[in-house]
């Protein structure tokens, strides 16, 4: 699983307990598996369609750096599936786990448009496949 995004958790972020707030935490993780999402089926069209169940392992408090990871498990037709691990930057102890996160690519009208993606590209591979084309020499 690769690490992200990192999180300092502040005042504003916390519930009536002192702990992080919940909400906040799935803001962030659906913030950044949709940038994801969105970096890797290269549409900026890509919605959250389903997010499966979530398990709260662990909390965190405020002064507490936290680390959103997430990997591709499947790409379908116009879907990419994720899954989500949060934990704890200095202990390592997770906090948050979703083991599914389905994003859509749409097209202009709204409806699911396929992508063509069956594997993780990384932004460096395509502008060095870019950079390497016979147009560019």
């Amino acid at each position: 699983m690769n690490y992200h995004t990192r999180k300092w958790i502040k005042p504003e972020d916390l519930n009536p307990n002192h702990s992080l707030f919940g909400g906040r935490l799935l803001q962030w993780i659906d913030e950044e598996a949709a940038l994801y999402a969105i970096i890797q089926l290269e549409n900026s069209r890509t919605v959250t369609k389903y997010i499966s169940e979530i398990n709260f392992v662990s909390s965190a408090k405020q002064g507490d750096i936290i680390e959103i990871g997430i990997e591709a498990v499947e790409f379908g037709r116009s879907s990419l599936t994720l899954r989500c691990e949060v934990r704890n930057k200095m202990t390592h102890q997770k906090i948050i786990t979703i083991e599914r996160l389905v994003f859509v690519a749409l097209d202009e009208d709204g409806n699911p448009k396929p992508h063509g993606k069956t594997t993780i590209e990384y932004v460096e591979d395509r502008l060095n496949v870019k950079n390497t084309s016979p147009e560019s020499l």
